[in-house]
């Protein structure tokens, strides 16, 4: 059973998908509240073997996430910049984590915290008019869950720093061009394409498609020797899956598996 523990953070279940909405008008910021139940709503998935994918989107036409309300730290508080930073954290390395797949339908400004969720999640589709950037060092702070390095490590450190440190704003189009997104979209299809391909994850055998996931964000450790091995020791570890056996079988018999996952 997977439930929201916050008003602001709305859950549908589509198959094995679970569709999260960001409802926190008017520019679906995060705040304490909804980042704890993104990261209690990721706990809930990760427990949930009928989970395969998370699609994170944003309530509205205009907004996917404009990241935090700065009024938190308008006090300069550094008890509470503490908190904030550790609720970014938490609930951005937990999406990250997911053990399936995570893609964010971006249908408008993905600003700041809002820019870093996206960057948490596996894939990620945006509608044309979308913007994205992580202008924290203009008004003195810094991205804080996950941005300085989830966004050099997808763009390049050359890009990472012309959109942190110059403050740049890109679109869509640019987006997709330095691999910032996997795709563009007409507005109003992101969600509609997000589904698509989170009902593609499904036809995928849920340990092999964990097992592979995990390989892939090793390589940001640096060290590709050991994740050589470790892929070798992971393609015989599925070998104690049910979904090995039933993936071989229904492709010697002409048919369409049907995973367990496990």
């Amino acid at each position: 059973m997977t439930n929201s523990t916050s008003d602001k953070l709305r859950v549908e279940r589509r198959n094995h998908t679970l569709l999260i909405t960001i409802d926190n008008p008017p520019a679906n910021t995060w705040d304490e509240e909804n980042l704890n139940a993104l990261r209690t709503l990721v706990d809930q998935c990760n427990d949930d073997k009928d989970v395969y994918a998370l699609v994170v989107t944003g309530q509205g036409e205009k907004f996917f996430s404009a990241g935090a309300d700065l009024k938190l730290f308008a006090d300069g508080d550094k008890a509470i910049a503490r908190d904030m930073a550790n609720c970014f954290g938490g609930a951005f390395e937990a999406l990250a984590n997911f053990r399936g797949v995570t893609i964010a339908a971006i249908n408008g400004y993905a600003m700041g915290g809002g820019l870093e969720c996206a960057l948490a999640c596996d894939i990620r589709i945006a509608e044309a008019h979308a913007q994205m950037a992580l202008p924290e060092p203009s008004v003195g702070l810094l991205p804080c869950g996950g941005g300085t390095q989830n966004l050099a490590w997808v763009v390049g450190e050359g890009w990472a720093k012309r959109m942190i440190l110059c403050g740049e704003r890109i679109a869509a189009k640019r987006a997709e061009e330095i691999g910032l997104i996997e795709e563009v979209v007409d507005a109003g299809q992101s969600l509609g394409r997000a589904l698509e391909l989170a009902e593609r994850v499904g036809k995928q055998s849920p340990p092999a498609v964990s097992a592979c996931k995990n390989l892939i964000q090793r390589a940001r450790a640096g060290n590709i020797s050991d994740a050589y091995v470790a892929e070798r020791d992971a393609f015989v570890a599925l070998f104690d899956t049910q979904d090995q056996k039933e993936g071989v079988t229904a492709f010697l018999e002409k048919r369409d598996p049907a995973w367990v996952n496990g």
